[in-house]
């Protein structure tokens, strides 16, 4: 008589360490994936993290989206849409994807708008950031005073 075989059960949490081999992505990502809330972990009775199974969906859409180009502020933005309690039904899954594909219109058109002002900006060797269309359209940053107005914008000061 041939021996039974039989295949291990799935668990349905996954510790820290199997989640980071099977993501690609070291724990310390994990860890920080988890601090800015883009994915949730809960403690098992020795204190250990542990991860829903589920996890591993998050995690690739969170680096496709990195890889696009998006914020965690947006990826963490578009991860809300998503129900928390369980697997996204296809309604769902089709609702993030009509936002996030609005948004990566939006960021195709400005990459063309940079493209095409891109090229001329370099052609035209003006070098006047004034009047330039590309770093700065209309002088608005000239309207916002004197001074390195570009600057404080960014830094906020």
């Amino acid at each position: 008589m041939a021996a039974k075989t039989t295949t291990p059960a799935l668990t349905t949490t996954l510790s820290v360490g199997e989640v980071a081999a099977r993501s690609g992505i070291s724990v310390p990502t994990l860890h920080f994936y988890e601090s800015k809330g883009l994915i949730k972990s809960h403690r098992n009775n020795g204190n250990q993290r542990r991860y829903d199974r589920s996890v591993l969906r998050l995690i690739s859409i969170i680096k496709i989206s990195q890889h696009l180009g998006m914020s965690l502020e947006q990826i963490k933005d578009h991860l809300s849409s998503l129900p928390q309690d369980h697997t996204p039904t296809a309604t769902e899954w089709k609702r993030l994807t009509k936002k996030w594909n609005d948004d990566l219109e939006e960021r195709i058109k400005l990459l063309q708008l940079l493209q095409s002002q891109l090229a001329s900006c370099i052609g035209c060797g003006c070098m006047s950031l004034k009047e330039c269309p590309l770093r700065n359209p209309e002088d608005r940053y000239g309207k916002k005073g004197t001074g390195a107005q570009r600057l404080r914008e960014q830094c906020r000061i």
